[in-house]
């Protein structure tokens, strides 16, 4: 953008204020007293949710993409910023502005690697554009929020998507040939709340490997880099409404997160099926599992690995006795959370102080891990004392 400089105070692994930036865009942070705020952030709404019509070629049903065509037919907004495929590699994402509700049906489906979707964000105010929705995760909609005041825009609305971890494009295709011997086939790739990763092809073949089949170990240590194994805002906290699955029990999972986020679900009217969220199962193994062989890894030691044998049978149990719907977010969350600290604590605990908001430590403090004194995140003018684990955080 014109002013890079700019990234100082937008870039959420910088000096992230997530307390503040909540308040403004939400009215009020997290509040520990209500049920799974310290997991999800501030939140009006939550439900399992979906399309009664899917959208052809969506990801899910097609919720998100559905929200943005409506604002477009609406004429709520002049402009959507969301990402397409690059047209010689359909998994590499390439920031587009749409103005037509037909135009969405090109930015359907899941891409993977890096690309500058703020950086539209001049062009498309000078192209006269004064309403626009962006369609972004979590690491864009947090700067996106840092800068919106300067933008000069009329009204932003934020469709955001949960996520965990990002890669390069190049580093995304040996993923893809580690899974099937026809790479270039593959259409499609969703890790499911059932504990499958499911996978189409062109030829119109499904399949679905289970999480404990999945090659990690074959990949570089630096598949994913340490922004993506240290960040805290999975589910897109500032968000006016997250639309995501890891809730959801085949479904999608909605988080409605402001009056912005009640007026973008309006839109859909009874075009979309929602009820409340289920949830079931016990996270607490499953994160102290998953702490363990991080810990592990990041110290150089080798992975724990399930023998052959047990990995179908633990397989089949998963779905049926492992966390679901709610608990397998809160599940997903808490490992983030302490994955977050054993990297940083690791590769640069320097970090850890303007890096870790409150709630992270509360949320970790079940499985052992403390702050020390010099890890304390720093008091900010713009709030209470944070004093306390319990004391009020920050969107994660």
């Amino acid at each position: 953008m014109a002013d890079p400089k700019a990234c100082g105070s937008a870039c959420q692994f910088i000096a992230p204020d997530y307390a503040a930036l909540e308040t403004r865009v939400h009215g009020r942070s997290r509040d520990p007293a209500r049920p799974d705020e310290l997991h999800f952030g501030p939140f009006r709404q939550m439900l399992r949710a979906r399309l009664r019509t899917p959208a052809p070629g969506a990801q899910w049903t097609g919720i998100t993409t559905r929200l943005a065509e409506r604002l477009l037919e609406a004429g709520a907004v002049d402009a959507v910023l969301t990402m397409a495929p690059d047209p010689d590699d359909k998994w590499k994402p390439v920031p587009v502005l749409i103005t037509r509700p037909e135009g969405m049906a090109a930015a359907r489906g899941m891409r993977m690697g890096y690309a500058p979707l703020l950086a539209l964000l001049e062009p498309a105010a000078a192209a006269g554009h004064r309403r626009i929705a962006v369609i972004g995760i979590p690491c864009q909609v947090y700067a996106l929020r840092a800068i919106e005041a300067r933008l000069g825009f009329e009204r932003i609305f934020v469709i955001g998507t949960p996520c965990s971890d990002n890669t390069t494009t190049e580093n995304f295709h040996t993923f893809l040939k580690l899974l099937d011997e026809h790479p270039d086939s593959i259409t499609y790739l969703e890790f499911r709340a059932d504990y499958q990763v499911e996978l189409r092809f062109a030829d119109g073949r499904q399949r679905t490997i289970p999480f404990l089949a999945l090659p990690i170990s074959q990949l570089p240590s630096d598949f994913f880099p340490l922004t993506c194994r240290s960040c805290v805002d999975y589910t897109n906290a500032l968000a006016d409404i997250t639309v995501g699955y890891m809730a959801g029990q085949g479904e999608q999972w909605l988080l409605v997160r402001n009056a912005r986020g009640a007026e973008l679900l309006a839109l859909l009217g009874d075009e979309i099926h929602t009820e409340a969220p289920g949830s079931a199962g016990k996270r607490a193994s499953a994160v102290r599992g998953f702490l363990a062989n991080t810990q592990r890894a990041a110290g150089g030691l080798p992975l724990r690995r399930m023998p052959n044998w047990v990995r179908p049978i633990v397989s089949w149990l998963m779905p049926r006795i492992g966390p679901r719907g709610l608990e397998f977010a809160r599940t997903r969350v808490e490992m983030k959370a302490c994955e977050t600290i054993v990297h940083l604590r690791r590769e640069v605990p320097r970090r850890l102080r303007a890096m870790v908001p409150p709630h992270v430590w509360a949320l970790v403090a079940p499985y052992g891990l403390a702050p020390g004194a010099a890890e304390l995140p720093p008091l900010r003018g713009n709030g209470p004392p944070q004093t306390a684990l319990g004391d009020r955080g920050t969107p994660g």
